[in-house]
């Protein structure tokens, strides 16, 4: 008799349904509990949120956190790394400006694979990390016309060197680096099943190169089911049009009375507000208080759950993390929503990195997870024969 443990008992109502819940393997990096919220390697977010970006990054990779002289050696392994080459940011000048920011982001990982890959894991995967803020910045500054590529500083850090780079028309790059930071942090890691995640670790279980299997992975997280949720809530702060409680809480309910939904509120797995979005509220009371957008929202937090929680079928009314990633963003400076997605791509890449260093090089003693192979039963497929 195998002393395995049963965990799921497959029926057939649970086919076609997205293999939501079912569970298919383990990760190292982050959990996510229904009440708690989302942890990276055990620490709680709220305890990682404000520590360099470069220390989250250590930590998916390692599983520790650095001590000071560790991180010193990481942000120097890093930047020295970083460099580009300068055929990817050629190549990417010319794509048609009418294609979407995520379609450039796939393109220039593509590229980047194209002109840096090593062949083994983990380098490629730093390699990765330490090259995305200069892709990041130019598909922003190519795409949106803001003036030829500006010189890498990889001695910035990450984030500050990415916002260094994009050279944001108008905006306080101060308060930009503090948001982004802060949104690098929170966006980073989200367990091992969300379909981008998946996607790129399952691409990469037939071998393919890290940089072919994040661009999947980015192209899962275009789709307007997943990474596009934070462009939503911000176009739905826009419809608002007010910063009257009573006003936002007569347009919610308008709004569910004719079929429609209130954006950035629930989630598939919390059953409490997420911890990154209070981490939100508070970084928005700091940076943009008198924003009109982030004042809507903010009163959103609370009139929203009034509402929602008067339906017993919600079981979960409080707000997610893309309730006002959205309209920070857009107080920064970044008014263009459609880039929202690269910039949770830009977060989500080192975590997503991460794991599948972990499923190629660590899981099974180090064999790695085999290539992925679901089973799918036919439907309607009775033996026919061509008449002759």
């Amino acid at each position: 008799m195998s002393d395995h443990k049963v965990l799921f008992e497959i029926t057939e109502a649970h086919l076609n349904t997205g293999l939501r819940g079912f569970p298919v393997g383990t990760v190292r990096t982050s959990r996510v509990d229904p009440l708690e919220g989302v942890s990276y390697v055990g620490y709680p977010i709220e305890d990682l949120a404000y520590l360099d970006p470069e220390a989250v990054v250590y930590l998916l990779f390692h599983k520790d956190l650095p001590t000071d002289a560790q991180l010193a050696e990481f942000k120097a392994d890093l930047a020295a790394r970083s460099k580009v080459d300068p055929h990817v940011l050629e190549m990417l000048g010319r794509l048609p400006r009418e294609g979407h920011p995520m379609e450039w982001l796939i393109a220039g990982l593509v590229l980047l694979g194209m002109t840096g890959k090593v062949g083994d894991w983990r380098e490629d995967a730093l390699n990765l990390v330490a090259r995305t803020p200069t892709l990041i910045a130019n598909v922003f500054r190519l795409r949106s016309g803001w003036g030829d590529p500006i010189e890498s500083r990889p001695e910035l850090g990450l984030v500050e060197n990415m916002v260094h780079q994009m050279g944001v028309p108008g905006a306080d790059p101060d308060r930009l680096r503090q948001l982004l930071r802060v949104f690098y942090v929170l966006h980073m890691d989200h367990g091992g099943g969300n379909l981008s995640t998946f996607t790129g670790k399952a691409v990469a279980s037939a071998h393919t190169d890290v940089y072919a299997s994040i661009a999947a992975a980015m192209a899962g997280l275009y789709g307007p089911l997943h990474g596009r949720a934070n462009q939503e809530c911000l176009n739905f702060v826009r419809s608002v049009g007010s910063t009257d409680p009573v006003v936002i809480e007569q347009f919610c309910r308008d709004t569910l009375a004719r079929g429609g939904k209130i954006y950035g509120f629930g989630h598939a797995v919390l059953r409490a507000e997420d911890p990154r979005a209070k981490i939100q509220y508070e970084l928005g009371q700091k940076l943009y208080p008198d924003d009109p957008l982030f004042q809507t929202a903010l009163a959103m937090r609370t009139v929203a759950v009034k509402v929602l929680k008067e339906n017993p079928k919600v079981s979960n009314p409080y707000p997610n993390v893309d309730a006002v990633s959205g309209t920070l963003l857009n107080a920064s400076g970044l008014t263009d929503s459609d880039y929202y997605t690269v910039l949770f791509g830009f977060s989500r890449i080192a975590g997503i990195c991460a794991q599948i260093v972990d499923e190629r090089t660590v899981f099974r003693g180090g064999r790695g997870v085999p290539i992925y192979r679901c089973k799918y039963l036919a439907e309607n497929q009775e033996p026919r024969r061509l008449e002759k």
